[in-house]
């Protein structure tokens, strides 16, 4: 497929992508159109390991992204992850210029428990 201009770019989370893909594939099957390979696998893939709704998700992004260093990029990685503890949180921000305290992991991962709840 060629794209000939890009009208609008935006970072989604994976179940976010998973509601998208369903809803294309659903409207596809309707028409009768094909679902090719490549969207199959891509469907697959985003069902296999979103944990939650693209709701939810978009929801913790907003959270996380109240917090003073929190990244757009690093709040959607935190939400298609959904790390359970201060070391897989840590392991995220491995690349920045900057570590986290104690009460920020922490606030992060209540995040996290009342998005899952």
């Amino acid at each position: 497929m060629i794209v000939k201009e890009v009208l609008n770019e935006e970072l989604l989370t994976l179940a976010e992508v998973k509601e998208i893909l369903s809803k294309i594939a659903e409207e596809r099957r309707d028409q009768g159109t094909e679902v090719v390979y490549g969207f199959r696998k891509a469907l697959h893939h985003a069902d296999q390991f979103s944990k939650i709704s693209g709701e939810k998700s978009r929801e913790l992004v907003n959270k996380l992204l109240k917090l003073e260093k929190m990244k757009t990029v690093i709040a959607v990685r935190i939400a298609d992850i959904l790390p359970q503890s201060r070391d897989e949180i840590r392991s995220i921000y491995a690349k920045e210029k900057y570590t986290l305290s104690n009460e920020e992991l922490d606030q992060i991962l209540d995040y996290i428990s009342e998005t899952m709840e």
